[in-house]
């Protein structure tokens, strides 16, 4: 909303809306592609195109959950720093310090959770997590809102800058609604298949942005212009209830990272023969070390570039956009050549050379604003 001013990011998030669950859709229709279960996105780019298809695809989607896993560690180390502040503003604790913190929670979690359907009870605390976080994140911004003087909801910069950052807000956009992983966190889904998979994606793309709608407008309406990306440094209220907010977005965070880690984690278990019992004594170092390290990696990542926002515009830019609007495009058109009209033809392929483009641009925006963050706030920032 701040690069895109309340014209801009109202539009944008409601259009970001209607071309997600579209190519989504698309990708839904193509689950069972050939008379065969795709339950891994790669799994279907290499039943189409082959080989080289699945590689290709399998190091975006390597990419994007990279990004993605970075982004979750930078907002759980910057709600454990929020926590910090409420309580003693000394400066002493750094943001890396707290990144750091949340590395080694989030390694834990992924050992101790062998695999994805181990989440169980899980699942549900991430539920009651986000729907605490929401609430409070919502009425302490109405509260703000009521009480504070006029705010200003100019688009911050000079003219150059305001399209890098337009552009670089188009892939954060994206991002925020997709993972790249569809098939993935469909896999396990009843029959009839499809069919259950478009009513999940109708749910999610109605019922289920109205809670990012509802923080997103409430927190841009109440702060304008000087809204952080991490909301609840802007937010006044009872200490307690600040620090709930903070403490569940960490938990959250904890939570989420390993349902987009799991990817990685299953390919990894796969590739060397991990089975059987999960507290078995090679199972549990093989956990250790890899995932340890991998987790390891990507909390050093997170710590030198702390940049939340340019994260996300960067991730949309070289992945969202790829793997979600691109790949999905062609491989509908590619599966269904026979079947559709020349206009039909022709929509696709105006989907595939506009979002092509569109990655390209917010690449290069994205990366603009990582250096020139970097310039202004150093490796290791204390944001």
């Amino acid at each position: 909303m701040v690069p895109l001013g309340w014209i801009g990011g109202v539009v944008g998030l409601v259009f970001a809306t209607a071309i997600s669950l579209y190519a989504n859709a698309l990708i839904a229709m193509l689950h069972e592609y050939g008379g065969t279960r795709h339950i891994r996105y790669r799994d279907l780019a290499g039943y189409i195109y082959g080989r080289k298809a699945y590689a290709l695809t399998w190091t975006l989607q390597y990419v994007n959950l990279f990004m993605i896993n970075a982004g979750y560690i930078i907002l759980a180390g910057s709600a454990l720093k929020a926590v910090y502040v409420l309580f003693r503003d000394d400066d002493q604790m750094k943001l890396p310090y707290f990144i750091a913190i949340a590395g080694f929670v989030c390694a834990m979690f992924a050992i101790c959770i062998p695999h994805l359907s181990a989440l169980g009870i899980w699942l549900g605390f991430s539920t009651v997590f986000s729907l605490v976080y929401i609430v409070i994140a919502l009425v302490l911004s109405l509260k703000d809102g009521i009480k504070s003087p006029a705010r200003d909801y100019s688009i911050p910069g000079t003219s150059t800058s305001k399209i890098f950052t337009s552009i670089g807000a188009s892939a954060n956009l994206v991002f925020a609604y997709n993972t790249g992983m569809l098939p993935e966190i469909q896999a396990t889904i009843r029959q009839p298949v499809v069919k259950n998979m478009m009513k999940a994606l109708y749910f999610q793309f109605t019922v289920g942005v109205l809670p990012l709608y509802l923080v997103t407008f409430a927190g841009y309406w109440a702060y304008g212009s000087s809204t952080e990306t991490y909301l609840m440094n802007n937010v006044n209220g009872p200490v307690w209830v600040k620090a709930m907010a903070n403490v569940t977005a960490f938990l959250q965070s904890v939570i989420a990272l390993h349902i987009f880690a799991s990817p990685m984690y299953e390919y990894l278990d796969t590739k060397h023969g991990i089975k059987g019992s999960a507290l078995a004594f090679k199972n549990l170092s093989f956990r250790i070390l890899v995932r340890g390290g991998y987790l390891t990696l990507n909390t050093f990542v997170s710590a030198l570039l702390p940049f939340l926002g340019d994260f996300m515009s960067l991730t949309g830019a070289i992945s969202t956009f790829p793997l979600t609007f691109i790949l999905a495009n062609h491989m509908y058109l590619g599966a269904n050549m026979n079947k559709l009209t020349s206009v039909q033809k022709l929509w696709h392929w105006i989907n595939i050379w506009f979002f092509g483009i569109m990655s390209v641009a917010a690449t290069i925006a994205s990366l603009r604003l990582i250096a020139s963050d970097s310039k202004t706030y150093h490796f290791f920032a204390d944001l």
